[in-house]
């Protein structure tokens, strides 16, 4: 690494508050997009039969509780992992904002498949929204991980975890961008195999890397 590169690599500690205005800048966005998906379910005007008009939200709620779930994970993994940085620099905080400029989206594509649930287009979007932020955050953490930034110590758990399964949720959504053209619900319930499957799975090798360390 050359001498001015050396340099534009802040350690946190050296740099604590403006380390954490990139975490608070993160979560805050994290928080805005998480709540902006309530802002798709509108209150029923049909108050003869409520339950009948709470049934019509039924594509709107799946929307919100797949896409809640999905940025619950984001969040999570992305908080995991800045707590696992001892050093950053620009070229990972513009990563950051190309990774947040896909979550800010998550909104509007979750919407649009509470609208058109049915829709291929509609399902090519969402899918298009999530890969694209699953494959920022891994072009984040392999950065990361040939500049030296991350802690030693968090390392060998991100390594096994982090990166594999961003991949994976790459794959799967790429995956599913293909499968709608041939049926839209078998693309749709890749999505959901994948986000119950592959937390278990992920869950239970972290349970047993812990007891092996």
């Amino acid at each position: 690494m050359s001498t001015a590169a050396r340099k534009a690599v802040q350690h946190r500690d050296e740099a604590d508050v403006e380390f954490n205005r990139i975490v608070a800048f993160s979560d805050g966005v994290f928080a805005i997009a998480i709540t902006l998906l309530v802002l798709a379910l509108e209150v029923p005007r049909d108050t003869a039969d409520l339950w009948q008009a709470l049934r019509g939200l039924e594509d709107d709620l799946i929307a919100y509780a797949l896409s809640f779930a999905v940025v619950g994970k984001f969040w999570l993994s992305h908080h995991r992992f800045y707590s696992g940085l001892e050093r950053f620099d620009n070229t990972l905080m513009g990563l950051n904002l190309l990774y947040l400029a896909w979550v800010v989206l998550i909104p509007f594509s979750s919407e649009l498949l509470g609208e058109f649930g049915s829709d291929r287009t509609s399902t090519i979007v969402y899918a298009a929204n999530m890969a694209g932020a699953s494959a920022t955050f891994l072009v984040q953490i392999l950065y990361a991980y040939g500049r030296g930034l991350v802690k030693p110590e968090a390392l060998p758990m991100e390594r096994r975890f982090a990166g594999p399964a961003n991949f994976m949720f790459v794959g799967i959504f790429l995956a599913s961008i293909g499968v709608a053209f041939v049926s839209v619900e078998a693309a749709q319930l890749m999505w959901l195999t994948v986000f119950l499957v592959g937390h278990r799975i992920a869950d239970g090798l972290e349970r047993l890397f812990r007891r092996g360390a």
